[in-house]
């Protein structure tokens, strides 16, 4: 084993050794002059960008970290240069190596464009070519770490915490293009209103994607009221037509909406809202021309059917089986495209079930589609 790979190696140690510069890790230089002098220039490269990696109160990388990692790197760097297998499972794991290793690469192509001093261009191109492979063996290494890490008992955990973190940027999206529509930044002509809509629709969407996941984990029912509460029912519609709106229009769909003659009603309108949005948010995707119909229609004095009717591909038989299992497989005939890996649909069964409906979907091939769902929405006792 070469000195390199001897000291990535003891890299790999929680109590590994602090490393105060690449240069130690490196082999006996090359015998070819223009190598040897390349080479120098990559090792001077990489403590430049060391040097120049943000301060502490701007990065969450330890000084002693980043030098763990940039000897690894170099090391690597230098196996692929040898034909020898690098080592990097040494790398502190919160460490963004890929990061590191192209601000070396960039450093590198500075430096020798600069001053290339004995380097020839053919060394040059080497050291680029093994440092593009240390970069795609770093992409193999982390996604076989996520795929272990998925296939251990914390997967469901780690999808949850992906999806909080997906939540935080989006939300100041949609808080933005809210306020740029409102005329936050001045006027702003039609074109761009709706380029802003599709926007807030497009990170809404991604939004209510990543809240899915986090409901799911929760068991899919956390968004009921602990008691019914008053609500007016055109209330819940108007929201739900203002966010696809603009992606209804994008597709030059016809958007129908039909209210209750007694339109305050007791029950669960976060619930009832977020099974409408994903119902109605599905009948646009899967619609390419005509009409998307949201409605809720009185059957008596206390009960309501809810019904989203698109005029959309339907739905094939293959894929009615399997239509409200949560992450269900794609690997079936034809290429129909679940939405949201099927966690909408699963979300929408679960509640309009803990509401005390079941939700039915009635489909043709070509013609469309319509799920339905019947609620007891009593109206609210008058004092």
């Amino acid at each position: 084993m070469s000195p390199a790979r001897k000291k990535a190696v003891r890299g790999r140690s929680p109590v590994a050794p602090r490393l105060p510069d690449p240069a130690p890790l490196l082999p006996p230089e090359p015998r070819d002059t223009g190598a040897s002098a390349t080479w120098q220039a990559f090792v001077a490269s990489a403590t430049r960008a060391r040097t120049e990696w943000p301060s502490r109160e701007h990065s969450v990388v330890s000084a002693e970290d980043l030098e763990l990692t940039m000897g690894i790197l170099v090391a690597a760097v230098r196996s692929q240069l040898d034909g020898a297998v690098p080592v990097l499972d040494g790398v502190p794991p919160f460490v963004p190596a890929r990061r590191v290793l192209e601000r070396v690469r960039r450093a590198f192509l500075e430096e020798t464009d600069r001053d290339p001093g004995g380097a020839t261009a053919a060394s040059i191109l080497e050291v680029i070519r093994a440092i593009e492979a240390t970069q795609e063996r770093l992409d193999l290494d982390a996604a076989q770490r996520f795929v272990s890490r998925l296939a251990s008992f914390d997967a469901q955990q780690l999808v949850v915490e992906m999806a909080h973190d997906m939540r935080s940027p989006l939300g100041s999206i949609l808080i933005l293009a809210e306020r740029l529509r409102a005329g936050a930044g001045g006027e702003l002509p039609p074109v761009q209103q709706r380029q802003l809509g599709l926007i807030y629709s497009a990170a809404f969407g991604l939004s209510a994607l990543a809240g899915d996941v986090i409901e799911l984990a929760r068991g899919g029912t956390t968004l009921m009221d602990v008691q019914p509460t008053p609500f007016a029912v055109s209330d819940v519609l108007q929201s739900i037509a203002d966010i696809l709106r603009p992606m209804a229009e994008e597709k030059r769909l016809t958007m129908q909406w039909g209210g209750l003659a007694a339109d305050v009603r007791m029950g669960h309108p976060a619930a009832l809202n977020r099974v409408l949005l994903n119902l109605a948010t599905n009948a646009i995707k899967f619609t390419n021309a005509g009409v998307v119909d949201v409605r809720a229609r009185d059957l008596d004095r206390v009960r309501v059917e809810f019904s989203v009717t698109d005029t959309g591909r339907g739905i094939p038989d293959y894929v009615m089986t399997h239509l409200f299992e949560a992450f269900r497989q794609r690997q079936m005939p034809g290429d129909y495209a679940f939405s949201s890996a099927g966690l909408g649909l699963s979300i929408c069964q679960k509640l309009v079930r803990a509401m005390g409906g079941e939700l039915l979907v009635e489909t043709e091939l070509e013609r469309g589609t319509k799920f339905s769902f019947v609620l007891e929405l009593p109206q609210p006792e008058r004092l």
